[in-house]
């Protein structure tokens, strides 16, 4: 973990750069986005009731904003598909952290896992039971998350999800997960 990466919640007159942020980090990083469908999903968590501002963070190094990730309330659903909505879903202990965004200037210096590692130390001392994220399990599985239906937590849709494994999830401490259960399905973003 670098010694040099700050974080600190994100505000108003960050939304901007954040934007920018994004979008050149998804267009310039990866192959299966150009960053508008990231910029649009961070716009609707801030207007929904799950959005956590005090774990919105920006990542500084020297002053400067290099990176951006979310974590945010999330339910569960009982079923795979959401059928009547409000009967369906289970308030949860546990956050989504999504999305997260690097610089492409600053891709690959460990400044994502630093970010996300700093993030999760508050994440644990709020008291939240788990973490879950979708991405690729290469670079999370690094972090100690692990395939989420090792903890009875299922996928139903993706996004990017290429295939089950890339749904992961993090205890907060040992058996944090014990008796949580359900499906996750973004479209609960949407009706918040």
């Amino acid at each position: 973990m670098r010694n040099d990466i700050k974080i600190r919640p994100e505000c108003i007159r960050d939304f901007d750069e954040i934007d920018k942020l994004v979008l050149d980090s998804f267009s310039k990083g990866t192959d299966y986005s150009d960053g508008r469908g990231e910029v649009a999903l961070i716009h609707e968590i801030r207007l929904g009731k799950y959005y956590i501002p005090e774990l919105s963070y920006v990542a500084e190094l020297n002053g400067i904003i290099v990176g951006h990730f979310m974590f945010s309330h999330f339910p569960l659903s009982k079923v795979s598909k959401l059928g009547n909505y409000d009967k369906e879903i289970v308030e949860t202990p546990i956050v989504m952290l999504t999305p997260v965004s690097v610089h492409s200037d600053y891709l690959r210096q460990n400044i994502g896992s630093t970010m996300i590692l700093l993030g999760m130390e508050k994440v644990k001392k709020l008291g939240y039971k788990g973490i879950q994220v979708e991405g690729n399990p290469k670079f999370y599985n690094t972090l100690g998350f692990e395939t989420s239906s090792k903890y009875n937590i299922f996928a139903t849709s993706g996004w990017p999800l290429q295939e089950p494994k890339c749904m992961m999830v993090q205890e907060t401490y040992l058996n944090s997960l014990n008796n949580i259960t359900g499906y996750v399905d973004y479209s609960m973003y949407e009706n918040a």
